[in-house]
């Protein structure tokens, strides 16, 4: 295929050019390139072609309470190239008493209907051996996640987050971290129920963004007494961005991810009667906060967006986690998540838009950084000769609504409805095939492949 006549962005520059794939690779880019013979030409006038978007930051068929999410890897990822992203990441979650090896062997085993590639992350619930972190960075799993939140089920101590930091140090990984006082916030929710205050806006109220900064501000202290880098997932709050921003300037190695959710919505759906299907963790701010993350995507204070994707239908979300017919008795029985994984390119796009980034700031924010941070550059992530052939075709002026209907995701609403963006893929290429073009699906599951990351440099493990 010849890519003909279309504006090439990525981190070589933002430039007019053409781009020919031969098999699964880029072979090569310039200007006005001649086309072979039988090779299929694409006319990309008016088009911004780019490297497929990186989603690191997904939750695809994970178990939750008595429900599960509703999208898994066979519909999540048609959804996503839709979108246009080509590459996601997905969170393995190990939890107390379960082999972290034998969770990635499920993990693996439900990403084979995939329709684009994979990545994954492991996720660890208690402490674990030296030898396990090694395991997988082998088996090319090279980032590893700890919650600050969550006591019940997910959340390790500060002790624990250090060994991991140490570990994944010594071994070339690295670790990410769900920052919130889990501690604090267990002890604000027990105040709420214990005065009667059940509704779905607590879970905002219960979750303050003091306690997500302080978070950051704790982790960053253990990553510099471990002397390894630190990311953080789904930033949320100016407060926990100026803690990012603290620990930067006395040379801690701080990366931060946001989501689109934390750029465009606010707390104030909690209060409406369908309420609980806003509910994500942390939770949707005041737009103050979101003005200081669309000026930390600009300045590079935010490193990366993700998704978080998470979603549930309306009726397993009223069902809450224990599952009952009769719905959720408190706030603390919903299940958190929104859908995001096929929105995130258009959503974001809206800051080339507004003026608040420029069209490469939208490719490191969506493709490039991602591929780097984890382990997956200069295979994804770039327009290059000898990268993968996931590449997106851009169309600034094509219009898509954002309801349920409208859209891809195994879900029945859109925390979007009734929205439109402007700025949508009219064709998307993954491994130099097409996989979806305008809006349609057009690929088929299993296409995707296990993506083994590698470790970082300097590794003496």
């Amino acid at each position: 295929m010849l890519i003909r006549g279309g504006r090439l962005v990525d981190t070589a520059g933002d430039r007019p050019g053409d781009l020919r794939v031969e098999g699964e690779r880029i072979a090569e880019t310039g200007p006005l390139l001649e086309p072979h013979d039988r090779e299929e030409v694409v006319d990309a006038s008016g088009l911004i072609v780019v490297p497929g978007g990186i989603d690191a930051h997904t939750h695809l068929q994970l178990p939750v309470g008595k429900t599960k999410v509703s999208d898994d890897f066979r519909t999540g990822t048609a959804a996503a190239a839709i979108g246009g992203t080509t590459t996601v990441i997905d969170y393995v979650t190990a939890y107390r008493g379960e082999d972290p090896l034998a969770a990635l062997a499920t993990w693996r085993r439900w990403a084979e209907p995939a329709a684009i590639d994979v990545g994954l992350h492991m996720t660890f619930t208690e402490a674990v051996a030296e030898a396990t972190v090694a395991a997988c960075v082998e088996q090319g799993v090279t980032s590893f996640k700890c919650y600050m939140a969550y006591p019940e089920t997910l959340q390790v101590d500060d002790g624990v987050i250090l060994d991991v930091l140490r570990a994944a140090g010594r071994h070339g990984g690295l670790v990410t971290v769900h920052a919130e006082n889990g501690s604090a916030i267990q002890a604000l929710r027990r105040q709420a129920l214990a005065e009667g205050r059940t509704g779905v806006f607590e879970h905002s109220l219960t979750r303050p963004a003091a306690l997500e900064a302080e978070a950051v501000s704790r982790a960053a202290v253990l990553a510099e007494l471990a002397g390894t880098p630190l990311y953080v997932v789904h930033l949320s709050s100016a407060p926990a961005l100026a803690a990012v921003r603290a620990a930067r300037q006395r040379g801690v190695e701080i990366l931060a991810e946001t989501c689109p959710q934390y750029l465009r919505l606010g707390p104030e759906l909690l209060q409406r009667s369908d309420g609980e299907n806003f509910v994500c963790t942390p939770p949707l701010r005041d737009p103050w906060h979101q003005e200081e993350l669309w000026q930390g995507l600009a300045d590079g204070g935010v490193h990366t967006v993700a998704t978080d994707h998470c979603p549930f239908t309306v009726a397993d979300r009223r069902a809450g986690l224990a599952g009952r017919s009769s719905g959720w008795a408190d706030f603390t029985e919903i299940p958190g998540g929104l859908p995001g994984i096929e929105t995130r390119l258009a959503l974001v796009w809206e800051g080339v838009t507004a003026g608040r980034l420029s069209v490469r700031d939208w490719v490191r924010l969506c493709a490039e950084a991602p591929a780097k941070t984890f382990g997956l550059w200069p295979r994804k992530g770039s327009l290059a000769p000898g990268s993968d052939a996931d590449v997106v075709l851009w169309d600034p002026s094509l219009r898509q609504g954002l309801d349920a209907e409208d859209l891809h995701m195994r879900t029945d609403h859109s925390p979007y409805a009734g929205q439109t963006v402007t700025g949508w893929p009219a064709l998307v290429l993954s491994r130099g095939r097409v996989v979806a073009r305008a809006g349609r699906f057009v690929g088929e599951a299993g296409w995707g492949r296990y993506l083994p990351r590698q470790p970082r440099a300097g590794a003496i493990g």
